[in-house]
């Protein structure tokens, strides 16, 4: 069986092939620019991508293709019914990439909450050397503990998240997107209710017509002053410019975020042309959540054991 990597570059370096090299006659290309994905799937019956798009085009013009893997959990990048319509499958990887996402999810958060940041350039500065005194108060900083964390997205991320904020000593409550979770023992409310009560919101859910551009001006306009937002889910879930004016204008306390609207940032997007004065208020991170070494390893296996499958004759 042909396999081909479309956009290997996607998944990083340092990773271990083999166990999808071992399935079959296999191909990887670093990049493959949208007019060049027709000429390197001929012949082939299994492709991986990962942001690379597999349209009705495509499908078309490429009769052999049967499976196909995307390196992810999301498959917006897929014509899934066109796909489906035509008898192809189409498998994803889910959960790979939990626990590094909830990791980073509270790394963000602790370090926004806690201006650990700054307290870090006092000391490395030099000016806690010469202050003569063994603590610093240029910054007060709250606990976990006792506040209401309100996930946006109960799934498996979500879940994990709300285990770890209980940990911490924090309420949880959550907002469904799909409208179908019940995750006892945390309270499901509604949106506006999150946004207006929570002393922290994270978003875990995924981009779709029910969830873009989600949280808006309008309930941004709601929060707490005091709150944070933490979102690791995708970017435009949350507007951004209007998460962006509602901190600089001091509607919220802070943000932290992992995705934007569009990735790489624009250079003459609202978080590149904030005043530099409130860039304290915001921890930025280019699109890491789910790429630890570990996440990434478990997500080449996770492709490798859908081909398998493939391979099997499991078509669900």
């Amino acid at each position: 069986m042909k396999i081909v990597f479309l956009d290997s570059r996607t998944v990083g370096p340092g990773l271990d092939f083999s166990p999808i090299s071992d399935l079959g006659d296999f191909t990887m290309y670093n990049d493959t620019p949208q007019e060049m994905v027709i000429e390197r799937l001929a012949g082939v019956e299994a492709v991986i991508v990962n942001k690379t798009k597999i349209t009705k085009e495509v499908i078309d013009a490429c009769p052999s293709l049967k499976l196909v893997c995307v390196a992810a959990t999301g498959t917006n990048n897929i014509d899934m019914e066109y796909a489906l319509s035509k008898g192809l499958q189409v498998k994803n990887v889910a959960g790979y990439s939990t626990d590094s996402v909830v990791q980073l999810t509270y790394g963000l958060l602790i370090s926004l909450m806690m201006h650990i940041q700054y307290f870090d350039r006092y000391v490395k500065s030099g000016e806690y050397g010469s202050s003569g005194f063994f603590t610093h108060y240029g910054r007060t900083f709250n606990e976990i503990a006792g506040k209401r964390i309100g996930i946006v997205g109960m799934g498996t991320i979500g879940k994990r998240s709300a285990e770890v904020g209980t940990a911490f000593g924090a309420e949880v409550v959550y907002y469904s997107t799909s409208g179908k979770n019940n995750s006892a023992p945390y309270q499901r409310v509604e949106l506006d209710e999150l946004i207006k009560t929570s002393d922290v919101i994270m978003v875990h859910a995924p981009l779709n017509k029910d969830t873009h551009q989600l949280i808006n001006r309008p309930l941004l306009r709601t929060a707490k002053n005091t709150a944070y937002v933490v979102n690791t889910g995708r970017g435009m879930i949350i507007n951004e410019a209007a998460l962006v004016d509602a901190v600089v204008g001091g509607g919220i306390a802070g943000a932290a975020l992992d995705v934007y609207d569009y990735e790489p940032l624009p250079k003459d997007g609202p978080i590149y042309t904030m005043p530099l004065r409130f860039q304290n208020k915001f921890i930025f991170t280019p699109h890491i959540a789910w790429c630890s070494i570990e996440a990434r390893t478990r997500l080449i296996q996770g492709v490798a054991n859908n081909i398998k499958e493939y391979l099997n004759g499991d078509n669900s």
